[in-house]
């Protein structure tokens, strides 16, 4: 039986999603709740995809592979009583067994937080990036407009990506604000490396004034990690939403 989850994780106490040698990991922490489930048997779960150390996730989606015939709503209080109080699964269903947490994605929605108090927040300094210059929200929705759309995005991605194909769509980024945090949304078909943390840094260069709303379609064409601004903090990034 295949079960797929969503669910939502602090990532401040954690080395990242994916499992890595004498971490602490979401994916080791799951897998070792699901293991006390299976009396000790080895249950390996996929995801939608990895985050980096420090960065949350609203909505999360796993999937995994269980001889265990629980109903539905008992999945999520078996799992939770296991679970660490920074991991809680949200939603279990049973799904078809040709179903893939990751391969049948369609699209995510990322958001990433910023606060602009004058002193810091001792309070959000895990879950909001404190940035104390002043920010022309206009100048950052101007920019964003060239990045809407179809385009490689190898100058807003880490050099250390691994995949190839760097093309991606991206359907919206919208920027408000809420509880005096300023949000900036993306929604797209799938996200490289660190894409989202240097589209924000970016942004956030036009903002601020040192970079022209104009030149973002010439940092898209000139595919170089070097023209596009630095990489925003990951404690103020979230997986808020996978789309299937």
């Amino acid at each position: 039986m295949r079960i797929k989850c969503t669910i939502a994780y602090d990532g401040t106490g954690f080395a990242g999603y994916q499992v890595q040698p004498n971490k602490r990991t979401v994916q080791g922490d799951i897998e070792a709740a699901l293991a006390r489930l299976h009396k000790g048997e080895s249950i390996k779960i996929s995801a939608s995809g990895r985050t980096d150390a420090g960065v949350h996730a609203k909505g999360q989606v796993i999937h995994f592979d269980t001889p265990l015939n629980l109903p539905e709503d008992k999945w999520v209080i078996a799992l939770n009583a296991h679970l660490p109080d920074d991991i809680v699964v949200l939603q279990a269903v049973r799904i078809s067994s040709d179903f893939h947490a990751r391969f049948d994605a369609i699209g995510k929605e990322y958001r990433y937080f910023i606060s602009q108090t004058r002193q810091r927040d001792p309070f959000l300094r895990h879950y909001a990036y404190h940035y104390t210059y002043p920010i022309n929200v206009k100048k950052m929705e101007e920019a964003s407009a060239a990045l809407i759309g179809t385009h490689d995005f190898t100058s807003f991605c880490s050099a250390k990506t691994e995949v190839e194909d760097k093309v991606r769509t991206l359907e919206s980024i919208d920027i408000f604000e809420e509880n005096n945090l300023l949000v900036v949304r993306f929604v797209g078909n799938g996200f490289l490396y660190n894409m989202v943390r240097i589209l924000v840094g970016t942004l956030l260069e036009a903002g601020r004034g040192d970079r022209e709303p104009s030149t973002f379609k010439e940092i898209l064409d000139k595919k170089d990690r070097q023209y596009a601004g630095k990489t925003v903090p990951g404690h103020g990034l979230y997986l808020w939403e996978v789309f299937y």
